[in-house]
Protein backbone atom coordinates (compact mmCIF):
# COMPACT_ATOMS: atom_id res chain seq x y z
CA UNK A 1 0.00 0.00 0.00
CA UNK A 2 0.99 3.63 -0.35
CA UNK A 3 2.54 5.54 2.54
CA UNK A 4 -0.65 7.59 2.89
CA UNK A 5 -2.82 4.45 3.23
CA UNK A 6 -0.48 2.94 5.82
CA UNK A 7 -0.53 6.16 7.82
CA UNK A 8 -4.36 6.22 7.71
CA UNK A 9 -4.60 2.63 9.00
CA UNK A 10 -2.18 3.40 11.83
CA UNK A 11 -4.33 6.40 12.81
CA UNK A 12 -7.42 4.15 12.91
CA UNK A 13 -5.74 1.72 15.31
CA UNK A 14 -4.39 4.60 17.39
CA UNK A 15 -7.92 6.01 17.78
CA UNK A 16 -9.12 2.68 19.20
CA UNK A 17 -6.11 2.61 21.54
CA UNK A 18 -6.85 6.16 22.74
CA UNK A 19 -10.48 5.26 23.41
CA UNK A 20 -9.60 2.16 25.44
CA UNK A 21 -7.12 4.14 27.53
CA UNK A 22 -9.70 6.88 28.11
CA UNK A 23 -11.95 4.15 29.56
CA UNK A 24 -9.15 2.96 31.85
CA UNK A 25 -8.67 -0.24 29.85
CA UNK A 26 -5.00 -1.00 29.31
CA UNK A 27 -5.53 -4.16 27.28
CA UNK A 28 -3.67 -6.03 24.58
CA UNK A 29 -5.35 -6.61 21.18
CA UNK A 30 -6.39 -10.15 22.13
CA UNK A 31 -8.36 -8.82 25.12
CA UNK A 32 -10.49 -6.34 23.16
CA UNK A 33 -14.14 -7.40 23.17
CA UNK A 34 -17.09 -6.96 20.81
CA UNK A 35 -18.65 -4.55 23.33
CA UNK A 36 -15.46 -2.46 23.34
CA UNK A 37 -15.74 -1.97 19.58
CA UNK A 38 -19.43 -1.04 19.89
CA UNK A 39 -18.63 1.49 22.61
CA UNK A 40 -15.79 2.84 20.46
CA UNK A 41 -18.14 3.49 17.52
CA UNK A 42 -20.62 5.13 19.88
CA UNK A 43 -17.78 7.33 21.19
CA UNK A 44 -16.87 8.35 17.63
CA UNK A 45 -20.50 9.17 16.91
CA UNK A 46 -20.76 11.38 20.02
CA UNK A 47 -17.71 13.29 18.81
CA UNK A 48 -19.54 14.07 15.58
CA UNK A 49 -17.53 11.71 13.37
CA UNK A 50 -19.59 11.07 10.21
CA UNK A 51 -20.92 7.56 9.43
CA UNK A 52 -18.67 7.46 6.35
CA UNK A 53 -15.55 8.14 8.44
CA UNK A 54 -16.71 5.69 11.13
CA UNK A 55 -17.03 3.06 8.42
CA UNK A 56 -13.52 3.76 7.14
CA UNK A 57 -12.04 3.56 10.67
CA UNK A 58 -13.86 0.28 11.33
CA UNK A 59 -12.53 -1.07 8.03
CA UNK A 60 -8.98 -0.24 9.14
CA UNK A 61 -9.41 -1.96 12.51
CA UNK A 62 -11.02 -4.98 10.86
CA UNK A 63 -8.03 -5.31 8.51
CA UNK A 64 -5.72 -5.09 11.54
CA UNK A 65 -7.52 -7.99 13.25
CA UNK A 66 -7.46 -10.08 10.07
CA UNK A 67 -3.69 -9.67 10.09
CA UNK A 68 -3.49 -10.63 13.79
CA UNK A 69 -5.56 -13.77 13.12
CA UNK A 70 -3.35 -14.82 10.21
CA UNK A 71 -0.22 -14.26 12.32
CA UNK A 72 -1.81 -16.19 15.21
CA UNK A 73 -1.55 -13.24 17.64
CA UNK A 74 -5.25 -13.47 18.51
CA UNK A 75 -7.85 -16.25 18.51
CA UNK A 76 -10.96 -14.09 17.95
CA UNK A 77 -11.88 -11.02 15.89
CA UNK A 78 -14.00 -8.61 18.00
CA UNK A 79 -15.04 -6.71 14.84
CA UNK A 80 -16.51 -9.78 13.12
CA UNK A 81 -20.14 -9.22 14.22
CA UNK A 82 -20.06 -5.41 13.95
CA UNK A 83 -22.20 -3.95 11.16
CA UNK A 84 -20.84 -1.01 9.25
CA UNK A 85 -22.69 2.28 9.88
CA UNK A 86 -25.33 3.02 7.26
CA UNK A 87 -24.14 5.79 4.99
CA UNK A 88 -26.03 7.64 2.32
CA UNK A 89 -24.40 8.14 -1.02
CA UNK A 90 -23.43 11.80 -0.96
CA UNK A 91 -22.78 13.33 -4.32
CA UNK A 92 -19.63 15.44 -4.26
CA UNK A 93 -19.64 19.15 -5.03
CA UNK A 94 -18.81 19.88 -8.65
CA UNK A 95 -17.49 23.11 -10.12
CA UNK A 96 -18.86 24.60 -13.31
CA UNK A 97 -16.49 25.59 -16.12
CA UNK A 98 -17.25 29.23 -15.31
CA UNK A 99 -16.27 28.72 -11.65
CA UNK A 100 -13.00 27.04 -12.68
CA UNK A 101 -12.26 29.97 -14.98
CA UNK A 102 -13.01 32.40 -12.13
CA UNK A 103 -10.59 30.56 -9.82
CA UNK A 104 -7.85 30.77 -12.45
CA UNK A 105 -8.55 34.45 -13.09
CA UNK A 106 -8.17 35.14 -9.35
CA UNK A 107 -4.53 33.98 -9.44
CA UNK A 108 -2.00 36.80 -9.13
CA UNK A 109 0.26 36.19 -12.14
CA UNK A 110 2.65 38.96 -11.05
CA UNK A 111 3.96 36.63 -8.33
CA UNK A 112 6.52 33.93 -9.08
CA UNK A 113 4.15 31.19 -7.93
CA UNK A 114 1.24 32.58 -9.97
CA UNK A 115 1.88 30.67 -13.19
CA UNK A 116 2.69 27.55 -11.17
CA UNK A 117 -0.69 27.75 -9.42
CA UNK A 118 -2.51 28.29 -12.71
CA UNK A 119 -0.76 25.24 -14.16
CA UNK A 120 -1.77 23.26 -11.05
CA UNK A 121 -5.47 24.14 -11.38
CA UNK A 122 -5.50 23.49 -15.12
CA UNK A 123 -3.68 20.14 -14.80
CA UNK A 124 -5.96 18.89 -12.00
CA UNK A 125 -9.08 19.77 -13.95
CA UNK A 126 -7.91 18.75 -17.43
CA UNK A 127 -6.41 15.40 -16.37
CA UNK A 128 -8.57 14.48 -13.35
CA UNK A 129 -5.55 13.76 -11.16
CA UNK A 130 -5.60 12.80 -7.50
CA UNK A 131 -3.68 15.33 -5.39
CA UNK A 132 -0.98 12.71 -4.64
CA UNK A 133 -0.58 12.11 -8.38
CA UNK A 134 -0.27 15.85 -8.99
CA UNK A 135 2.44 16.52 -6.39
CA UNK A 136 4.45 13.52 -7.66
CA UNK A 137 4.11 14.35 -11.35
CA UNK A 138 7.49 14.11 -13.12
CA UNK A 139 8.82 16.14 -16.06
CA UNK A 140 10.08 12.89 -17.60
CA UNK A 141 6.47 11.64 -17.67
CA UNK A 142 5.15 14.56 -19.74
CA UNK A 143 4.60 13.58 -23.38
CA UNK A 144 3.28 16.81 -24.83
CA UNK A 145 3.90 15.86 -28.48
CA UNK A 146 1.74 12.77 -28.03
CA UNK A 147 -0.81 14.63 -25.84
CA UNK A 148 -0.41 12.37 -22.78
CA UNK A 149 1.04 12.40 -19.27
CA UNK A 150 2.10 9.26 -17.43
CA UNK A 151 0.66 9.14 -13.92
CA UNK A 152 1.61 6.91 -11.01
CA UNK A 153 -1.58 6.20 -9.09
CA UNK A 154 -2.66 4.07 -6.13
CA UNK A 155 -0.60 0.94 -5.59
CA UNK A 156 2.11 2.39 -7.88
CA UNK A 157 -0.06 1.59 -10.91
CA UNK A 158 0.87 3.60 -13.98
CA UNK A 159 -1.61 4.96 -16.50
CA UNK A 160 -1.56 7.33 -19.45
CA UNK A 161 -3.96 10.28 -19.25
CA UNK A 162 -4.74 12.61 -22.17
CA UNK A 163 -3.79 16.24 -21.64
CA UNK A 164 -5.39 19.16 -23.46
CA UNK A 165 -3.72 22.03 -25.30
CA UNK A 166 -4.61 24.59 -22.61
CA UNK A 167 -2.91 22.53 -19.88
CA UNK A 168 0.14 21.99 -22.10
CA UNK A 169 0.34 25.75 -22.71
CA UNK A 170 0.19 26.56 -18.96
CA UNK A 171 2.72 23.86 -18.06
CA UNK A 172 5.16 24.93 -20.78
CA UNK A 173 4.88 28.55 -19.65
CA UNK A 174 5.56 27.58 -16.02
CA UNK A 175 8.36 25.10 -16.80
CA UNK A 176 10.09 27.27 -19.41
CA UNK A 177 9.89 30.71 -17.81
CA UNK A 178 9.18 30.48 -14.05
CA UNK A 179 10.42 27.15 -12.68
CA UNK A 180 13.88 28.01 -14.09
CA UNK A 181 14.23 30.81 -11.51
CA UNK A 182 13.98 28.37 -8.58
CA UNK A 183 17.07 26.98 -6.85
CA UNK A 184 16.09 23.32 -7.20
CA UNK A 185 17.20 21.03 -4.39
CA UNK A 186 18.90 17.71 -5.05
CA UNK A 187 16.41 14.93 -5.64
CA UNK A 188 13.65 17.24 -6.91
CA UNK A 189 15.03 17.99 -10.37
CA UNK A 190 12.38 15.87 -12.10
CA UNK A 191 9.37 17.08 -10.08
CA UNK A 192 7.04 19.35 -12.06
CA UNK A 193 5.65 21.41 -9.21
CA UNK A 194 8.05 22.93 -6.68
CA UNK A 195 7.79 25.33 -3.76
CA UNK A 196 9.90 28.47 -3.37
CA UNK A 197 12.66 26.46 -1.65
CA UNK A 198 13.08 24.15 -4.62
CA UNK A 199 11.38 21.13 -3.07
CA UNK A 200 8.18 19.26 -3.91
CA UNK A 201 4.79 20.61 -2.89
CA UNK A 202 2.79 18.87 -0.15
CA UNK A 203 -0.86 17.84 -0.49
CA UNK A 204 -1.71 20.35 2.26
CA UNK A 205 -0.13 23.16 0.21
CA UNK A 206 -2.34 22.33 -2.78
CA UNK A 207 -5.40 22.41 -0.50
CA UNK A 208 -4.38 25.83 0.89
CA UNK A 209 -3.83 27.27 -2.60
CA UNK A 210 -7.34 26.20 -3.62
CA UNK A 211 -8.95 27.36 -0.38
CA UNK A 212 -7.41 30.83 -0.74
CA UNK A 213 -8.60 31.15 -4.36
CA UNK A 214 -12.13 30.06 -3.35
CA UNK A 215 -12.19 32.74 -0.65
CA UNK A 216 -10.93 35.35 -3.14
CA UNK A 217 -13.88 34.82 -5.50
CA UNK A 218 -16.39 34.28 -2.68
CA UNK A 219 -17.17 30.70 -3.71
CA UNK A 220 -19.76 29.15 -1.38
CA UNK A 221 -19.06 25.53 -2.30
CA UNK A 222 -16.81 23.43 -0.07
CA UNK A 223 -13.99 22.49 -2.42
CA UNK A 224 -10.72 20.61 -2.21
CA UNK A 225 -8.18 19.30 -4.75
CA UNK A 226 -10.47 16.29 -5.26
CA UNK A 227 -13.28 18.62 -6.42
CA UNK A 228 -11.38 19.19 -9.68
CA UNK A 229 -11.20 15.42 -10.21
CA UNK A 230 -14.96 15.17 -9.60
CA UNK A 231 -15.56 18.05 -12.00
CA UNK A 232 -13.35 16.46 -14.66
CA UNK A 233 -15.32 13.19 -14.52
CA UNK A 234 -18.74 14.84 -14.28
CA UNK A 235 -18.15 17.11 -17.26
CA UNK A 236 -16.96 14.12 -19.31
CA UNK A 237 -20.06 12.08 -18.45
CA UNK A 238 -22.36 15.05 -19.12
CA UNK A 239 -20.63 15.47 -22.47
CA UNK A 240 -21.41 11.87 -23.41
CA UNK A 241 -18.10 10.13 -22.61
CA UNK A 242 -18.13 6.35 -22.23
CA UNK A 243 -18.06 5.22 -18.59
CA UNK A 244 -15.24 2.73 -19.27
CA UNK A 245 -13.11 5.48 -20.80
CA UNK A 246 -13.68 7.69 -17.74
CA UNK A 247 -12.79 4.74 -15.47
CA UNK A 248 -9.51 4.30 -17.36
CA UNK A 249 -8.64 8.00 -17.16
CA UNK A 250 -9.42 8.21 -13.44
CA UNK A 251 -7.49 5.04 -12.67
CA UNK A 252 -10.41 3.39 -10.87
CA UNK A 253 -9.88 -0.31 -10.29
CA UNK A 254 -13.63 -0.98 -10.26
CA UNK A 255 -16.30 0.44 -12.58
CA UNK A 256 -18.54 0.68 -9.50
CA UNK A 257 -16.40 3.55 -8.20
CA UNK A 258 -16.83 5.43 -11.47
CA UNK A 259 -20.60 4.87 -11.49
CA UNK A 260 -21.13 7.62 -8.90
CA UNK A 261 -20.72 10.05 -11.80
CA UNK A 262 -23.71 8.54 -13.58
CA UNK A 263 -25.73 9.53 -10.48
CA UNK A 264 -24.42 13.07 -10.85
CA UNK A 265 -25.31 12.94 -14.52
CA UNK A 266 -28.89 11.84 -13.74
CA UNK A 267 -29.23 14.72 -11.28
CA UNK A 268 -27.95 17.05 -14.00
CA UNK A 269 -30.60 15.71 -16.39
CA UNK A 270 -33.33 15.99 -13.76
CA UNK A 271 -32.45 19.64 -13.13
CA UNK A 272 -32.49 20.31 -16.87
CA UNK A 273 -35.96 18.74 -17.22
CA UNK A 274 -37.38 20.66 -14.25
CA UNK A 275 -35.95 23.88 -15.61
CA UNK A 276 -36.83 23.61 -19.31
CA UNK A 277 -39.63 21.08 -19.86
CA UNK A 278 -43.02 22.81 -20.12
CA UNK A 279 -44.82 20.10 -18.13
CA UNK A 280 -42.25 20.29 -15.29
CA UNK A 281 -42.40 24.06 -14.82
CA UNK A 282 -44.68 25.48 -12.14
CA UNK A 283 -47.80 27.16 -13.44
CA UNK A 284 -47.88 30.91 -12.86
Amino acid sequence: MSGNSIEAYLHDIEKLHQFLESQGKHVAPDNVLLQDIREFLKWLNEFGVSPRTQSRILSGIRAFYKFLLVEDWVQNDPTELIEFPKIGRKLPDVLTVVEIDQLEEAIDLSKLEGHRNKAIIETMYSCGLRVSELVNLKISNLYFNEGFVKVVGKGNKERLVPIGSKSIKELELYLGHYRTHINIQKGFEDFVFLNGRGKGLSRVMIFLIIKKLAETIGLKKQISPHTFRHSFATHLIEGGADLRAVQEMLGHESILTTEIYTHIDREFLREAILRFHPRAQKQK
